[in-house]
Order: C-alpha cells, then sequence, then structure tokens
C-alpha cells in the first residue's frame, strides 16, 4: 500500500539549479503513477496564503456556517446518504470572464485577495503546463495551446469547507470521481486531513502540508497525453470531530469550444489512439450526468461517437 511518507512532494525551487533533471523525473513519476502530487517553494508568498485561508475560514463563520446548518438540518443520517456531498461550497470564476465582482457576499478585502489569488494560480498552472510538456517530449506551449479554444482556457476557483459531520460513516465530504478539466491546483488546510486518492485499489491520503499546492490531472490532460498521464479517482472524507477543513481548488480547464484530442506525436509514437476527439463543451455536458462513475465509459462513449461519424461521413 502507498504511505504518506511515498507521496510524491515536489520542491519547486530544485528545478533552478543541478538537481532539476531529478525534479523533472519525480513530476514524470507522479503524473504517471500518481496522477497527484503536492508542490512546497512555489513562488507563491507563505504570508499571501496565510491571508487567503484566515479569510476564507472568516468567511464560512460569516456568511455560510448558518445555512449549511439549515441544509444539513432537513437531511436525515439514519442511512448512507448518496446524493449529498458534506460540504459547503462557492464558485469563482476568472477566465474567461471573472464574477468577483459579482459576487454579494465577500468582503472587499476578501474580494481583492481572491482576485490575486486566481492570478498567482494562474501563472503556476501555466508554468507547470510547460513543464509537463517538457516531460512529455511535446513542444514548448502546446498544452496551453490545446486548452485554449477561441477564448482562452477556462479557470474557476471552487472554495469548500467541510464542517465537523455527526455520522461520517454514512455520508462522504465529496463522493469519489476524477476531475473533468485539465490541470487542478489546490490549496487545502494544513491541519486537517481529509482529501484522499484511489492508488493501487487502496485509498491513500493526500497529506497536509502547510503552505503547499497540491496538483492533479484531470481527464482532458488524459486525454492529450494519450493515456501516458492519469486522472484519478478522489475523494474527500468527512471526519466527526475537529473545526472542519477548508478546501481551494483552482480548476485550469479547455475553453468551451476547445477541441481535445490525442497529441499526435504521442498517438504516433504508441502507435494506437485510443481516446477520443470532441469539443469540451460535449465533454463537460456529458460529464456533469456521470461525475460519480467511473470514467473509462465517458470516453468510450465519444469514441463511438467518432467511429459512427467517420463511417457515415
Amino acid at each position: 500500500m502507498a504511505t504518506v511518507e511515498s507521496f510524491p512532494v515536489i520542491n519547486m525551487e530544485k528545478l533552478n539549479g543541478e538537481e532539476r533533471p531529478a525534479v523533472m523525473a519525480q513530476i514524470k513519476d507522479a503524473c504517471e503513477n500518481w496522477g497527484f502530487f503536492e508542490l512546497v517553494n512555489h513562488g507563491i508568498p507563505h504570508e499571501f496564503l496565510d491571508k487567503v485561508e484566515r479569510l476564507t475560514k472568516e468567511h464560512y463563520k460569516v456568511r455560510m456556517e448558518h445555512k449549511f446548518k439549515e441544509l444539513v438540518a432537513s437531511k436525515s443520517l439514519e442511512a448512507e446518504v448518496t446524493d449529498m456531498d458534506w460540504e459547503s461550497t462557492f464558485h469563482l470564476s476568472h477566465l474567461p470572464v471573472s464574477n468577483i465582482s459579482d459576487l454579494p457576499d465577500l468582503t472587499h478585502e476578501y474580494r481583492e485577495v481572491m482576485r490575486e489569488f486566481g492570478k498567482k494560480l494562474e501563472k503556476l498552472a501555466e508554468e507547470l503546463l510547460e513543464l509537463l510538456c517538457e516531460n512529455l517530449g511535446l513542444q514548448k506551449g502546446y498544452l496551453k495551446k490545446a486548452l485554449h479554444g477561441s477564448r482562452g482556457p477556462t479557470f474557476g476557483t471552487k472554495v469548500s469547507n467541510y464542517p465537523p459531520c455527526p455520522n461520517p460513516d454514512l455520508v462522504k465530504g465529496l463522493r469519489a470521481h476524477t476531475d473533468a478539466g485539465g490541470l487542478i491546483l489546490l490549496f487545502q488546510d494544513d491541519k486537517v486531513s481529509g482529501l484522499q486518492l484511489l492508488k493501487d485499489a487502496r485509498w491513500v491520503d493526500v497529506p497536509p502540508m502547510p503552505h503547499s499546492i497540491v496538483i492533479n490531472i484531470g481527464d482532458q490532460l488524459e486525454v492529450i497525453s494519450n493515456g501516458k498521464y492519469k486522472s484519478v479517482m478522489h475523494r474527500v472524507v468527512s471526519r466527526r470531530d475537529g473545526e472542519g477543513r477548508m478546501s481551494i481548488a483552482s480548476f485550469y480547464n479547455p475553453g468551451s469550444d476547445a477541441v481535445i484530442y490525442p497529441a499526435a506525436e504521442l498517438a504516433e509514437k504508441a502507435r494506437v489512439t485510443s481516446y477520443p476527439k470532441y469539443v469540451f463543451e460535449d465533454y463537460m455536458n456529458h460529464y456533469v450526468k456521470v461525475k460519480f462513475e467511473a470514467k473509462e465509459p465517458r470516453f468510450q462513449a465519444f469514441k463511438a461517437l467518432e467511429n459512427a461519424a467517420a463511417t457515415t461521413s
């Protein structure tokens, strides 16, 4: 079984020195065998992340906690709950159009901090895409261009709090799923664990670490890499005790009209293309109906559509 001690932790500072080849090999192994890794020394100031965490937890206490308590009061936890996640969330859109000015409940300080947070995470995402291009042997800028579409990528943040749950055996914080998009960057609580990924048929904790950013591969990077990198099932388990857990996940996804397909160089190298070609918006329309099911039937459904179109043309 994989252990916390073996969970891939990438020190980005070491990319600038003689240890770069070893760090790039770590990233390659994490993308191919874990679908997740954790970044430290990523360039986002610790003081800034501390402010994001403080304001997020304050916002939940003042604006959202009572709404969540009202919601769960209406739910019976006498049997397993399969149609609800034990989480309180709101969403920020950064690209192609920001909605941060439109959200009524945010203080001015929190609004400005989250606007800046989005810019820093977008920059980090694009740095990482270049590193993945390098490891995959793709031309510089290939992944950013593949996700671009006509208006640029879709980039947004899901802000979640997972309060203590009176019966964690009956309800998940967030049910198991793979992420539909491209690259996911998570700033999570550094004291309360809860995020787990499925590796070698076992659930493995993603360890909380101060000021780290957790990265995971989405379905679209699996397709573009022709399966070399894999999106991985993950979940959030609810906890009975403590203060609850904070999670801020930013999603660097394709533009809605981006056409997604395996990179030609990788398909030629593998001599097989087992993934379909489709428009990202079509994939998302399908994904929302089957999010908590296995990903393979999603790919197969679009491959079947592609084959059917080819035989009739």
